[in-house]
């Protein structure tokens, strides 16, 4: 009998690791396909989904596969890179890397979820009211560093960056923030992997999801034939708020 019961356990236990995993590939296409039609949105987008699956792969695993859309953006929007504003927004990224990996010694488990789903509502917020700070050097700069911070803590570094940028056009903004995302993912890797912020587990879990990264890239093309970034954006919105709001639901409960 008890074997019987453990059999169902072990089952049970495996139906779920699979749908974890269905929905976590299918999360990470979805999340890939949004950053190269946009610019930006990865980790806005699958931050509080894989946060519920699987918390070890955050930041971590997550900036890697977002460094992979960005090299692959960029080198088909690389005529349209403005290399003055990521240049500005680039020296405020260095100092809020520093200050996001900090965040990620000092603050528990449970608090980085709190603060990951703060920074997709916010996020959201800014981005819905649709104030936008012109794209002066300043405020380059910061939007860089507030980038910095919440990208290298939790993921998300798109919205600070995005709210001074969307005046841009679609390729210029897509060239843009992919070149300033190259660089700064790069430098937030190298600050994680000095403060053992990753390990071997977020390297297997990166080669495992590169497929479902690459078609996510791929499927944008076809994308933005028939839903526009406008509506994209909108509809990714609206996702990631609710991922948003169910982790701060699991972290309450």
């Amino acid at each position: 009998m008890w074997e019987l019961e453990a059999a169902r356990a072990g089952l049970r236990e495996a139906e779920l690791s699979v749908t974890a995993g269905v929905v976590l590939g299918f999360t990470i296409f979805a999340a890939a396909c949004m950053q190269a039609s946009i610019g930006f949105g990865m980790g806005m987008l699958a931050a509080p989904i894989v946060a519920l699956i699987d918390p070890g792969l955050i930041p971590g695993t997550l900036i890697m596969l977002a460094t992979t859309v960005t090299v692959l953006v960029l080198l088909q929007e690389r005529a349209s890179l403005d290399l003055h504003g990521a240049g500005w927004a680039l020296v405020g990224r260095v100092v809020g890397t520093a200050a996001g990996a900090g965040l990620l010694v000092l603050i528990p488990e449970r608090g980085l979820s709190v603060l990951l789903a703060l920074a997709v509502l916010a996020g959201a917020a800014v981005t819905v009211l649709g104030w936008q700070p012109p794209p002066l050097p300043r405020n380059l700069a910061v939007a860089g560093a507030a980038s910095g911070l919440f990208g290298t803590a939790t993921s998300i570094g798109g919205p600070p960056m995005a709210l001074v940028l969307q005046g841009s056009s679609g390729a210029r903004l897509r060239a843009t923030m992919s070149g300033f995302f190259l660089v700064g993912s790069i430098v937030s890797l190298v600050v994680l992997a000095a403060t053992g912020s990753i390990h071997r587990d977020n390297a297997v879990a990166f080669v495992v999801l590169i497929p479902v990264t690459v078609l996510g890239y791929l499927a944008s093309r076809y994308v933005n034939r028939w839903l526009d970034p406008v509506r994209l954006r909108k509809v990714s919105i609206a996702v990631s708020c609710f991922g948003a709001l169910l982790l701060i639901g699991r972290q309450l409960m």
